[in-house]
């Protein structure tokens, strides 16, 4: 009777499962079929336009040290977006929509992403889109959304939006709202929910003030917003930036942050970028290690057909670029940092990249190269191998092969 009842409860927390499973599903096709019909209507528009990539991927990974010694995984993934012109064209409706459906390592580590996301997300709301099906899991997300209000001098936006400061091309240090992975640099930045206010006293000159809601989408007393400002000043062959920005005091920062940045890039001869950020938080009695500082140059030879690109980063364990709950990327430490690329041109359709993103002081490295062929207008291949590794392991080797179609 026991057993009997033992495996009558597990068909029964396997139905609940499949239960929930099917709901979620149900769900997810509503909210597909509504997206679908809401491009349908406003297709009907001539002042709409809908453009997009579609990314077919195939991604095996040889094993080394804890790793399995072979896995692989299948992506597909699309990036719908759609502008609608107001009719005096004074002004924009700009959205942005991912479809992602996905098996194999992807499904693996949207999972393991799903299991560190639940242990903060509230009762009643799922960590992640994604939700299971037959073979694949998959996932419909909402990227951008958001408007924008042309005037003669003076624009304002506001939505689910991405707002971009800095020149730098690699690390992006100023980038603090919307932190970049230089190891994807594909990868699109994610949006932040605010609105900005933009001044154009002359051509040359840009002033904008901004506001971010807190990283933390339930906090209703505003802890943790940003408020701030920038100029940006242009000339012939160089451009300054600068930047300031205020957190509104939280748990763990009881005075507030502060965050004042500096980005500057010149063309002469060859091209250079400086940009800095320091982050200042008094209770945790910030110093260096809120420093985050790029430095880098490129050049081209060959009538453009080769081009090289290094960029150095000192990475303060407080600072943009720091590893912690909000940001992304390189460690709890301060660390020196190189990345050095180059890109060849072979010819009109073919271009080899090689790069290699290192760390003085972990002595760890990743080498990646990638060769990009175009089979025709609008559709890329692209075939990418990535070997990590460091003074005492060695990590495997990934490799990917990806179609990429734009319409």
């Amino acid at each position: 009777m026991v057993r009997v009842g033992l495996v009558q409860h597990q068909n029964l927390v396997l139905d609940k499962c499949w239960f929930v499973v099917r709901i979620k599903g149900l769900i997810m096709k509503k909210v597909f079929i509504c997206v679908v019909l809401l491009f349908a209507v406003v297709s009907l528009s001539a002042q709409m336009t809908v453009s997009g990539i579609l990314d077919s991927t195939v991604a095996f990974n040889a094993g080394a040290a804890d790793s399995p010694n072979f896995s692989y995984g299948i992506e597909e993934y699309a990036n719908i977006r759609f502008q609608s012109r107001l009719r005096d064209s004074k002004g924009a409706v700009h959205g942005a929509v991912n479809l992602i459906a996905a098996s194999g390592d992807y499904a693996a580590n949207a999972a393991l992403m799903a299991g560190y996301a639940s242990l903060a997300a509230p009762v009643g709301f799922n960590s992640t889109p994604y939700v299971a099906g037959q073979n694949f899991i998959s996932a419909i997300e909402l990227e951008r959304l958001f408007f924008r209000l042309r005037g003669e001098h003076v624009d304002f936006d506001g939505g689910l939006m991405r707002l971009p400061f800095g020149y730098g091309q690699v690390w992006g240090p100023s980038d603090f709202l919307n932190p970049r992975n230089p190891l994807k640099p594909d990868a699109r930045p994610r949006a932040i929910l605010g609105g900005a206010f933009t001044w154009y006293p002359i051509d040359e000159l840009k002033l904008l003030g901004f506001y971010a809601s807190p990283r933390d989408a339930f906090s209703n007393e505003g802890n943790g917003s940003f408020f701030g400002f920038s100029m940006d000043r242009h000339w012939e062959n160089s451009s300054v930036q600068t930047l300031y920005s205020f957190e509104i005091p939280k748990t763990g920062s009881a005075n507030g942050i502060h965050r004042i940045g500096l980005s500057l890039k010149a063309d002469i001869e060859i091209g250079f970028v400086m940009e800095t950020l320091y982050t200042y938080n008094h209770e945790a009695g910030t110093d260096l290690n809120g420093l985050s500082f790029s430095v880098g140059a490129d050049y081209s030879f060959a009538d453009g057909n080769l081009m090289v690109l290094t960029e150095y980063l000192y990475n303060g364990h407080e600072s943009s670029t720091a590893f912690n709950l909000e940001s992304n990327i390189l460690g709890q430490q301060n660390t020196h940092n190189i990345y050095a690329g180059i890109t060849w041109r072979i010819n009109d359709f073919t271009s080899l990249n090689s790069a290699l993103i290192a760390s003085f002081d972990s002595i760890s490295y990743v080498p990646f190269v990638s060769l990009n062929h175009e089979l025709f207008q609008g559709a890329t291949l692209t075939v990418s191998v990535q070997v990590p590794f460091d003074n005492d392991d060695f990590y495997g080797v990934a490799c990917t092969a990806r179609i990429r179609i734009r319409f």
